[in-house]
């Protein structure tokens, strides 16, 4: 399966050794930066998204965060997203059960190993996910009994930046860029 659109065949030098180091991190030809390029603006305005991305922060450690972009990619159901925030996840302690749950193939109750803010937090990134958006008053309360202000700043801009990414990449007709293989 191909993009929609080649890459422009002459890229400018600041956005070409951009392109050289996500795919040097990533071992993977990023042909979301590559096709970007058309137009440099989105380009370093989606470079400079992706850099300030939070890992780990406090509480909100990298598998929860983990867990929220791979549920946020199974929300907006981005093949390409899909497939690079699930890339590894067992790294982050990620079990094959957690994974059916964060996919929706199972309840997130069923599975013991995630934790009330685990639960919440995917659940919230689902919410983030959806069309229209909805947000019921009692899961906000549940949220804020469990995260404070900037851990729920954090978790809703996580949930957005993958949000962003699947439109746009599906717009482009991105195909996954194969991490999972």
């Amino acid at each position: 399966m191909n993009a929609f659109l080649e890459p422009p065949r002459k890229i400018p030098l600041f956005l070409r050794l951009g392109i050289w180091i996500s795919e040097k991190i990533t071992g993977r030809m990023m042909l979301p930066a590559r096709i970007l390029a058309w137009y440099p603006k989105a380009a370093v305005g989606s470079a400079i998204l992706e850099a300030l991305v939070a890992h780990a922060d406090g509480m909100l450690d990298k598998r929860l965060l983990k867990l929220v972009r791979i549920s946020a990619s199974f929300a907006a159901a981005c093949p390409f997203c899909i497939d690079m925030n699930s890339f590894e996840h067992e790294r982050e302690g990620i079990s094959a059960d957690e994974m059916l749950a964060v996919r929706g193939q199972v309840e997130l109750e069923s599975v013991d190993s995630l934790s009330e803010r685990e639960r919440l937090a995917v659940q919230y990134a689902r919410m983030v996910s959806q069309t229209p958006l909805k947000f019921y008053p009692e899961f906000i309360d549940r949220m804020k009994a469990s995260f404070n202000e900037r851990e729920m700043v954090i978790l809703a801009s996580t949930a957005a930046q993958v949000n962003y990414w699947a439109r746009l990449i599906q717009a482009l007709g991105i195909p996954p860029a194969g991490f999972s293989e």
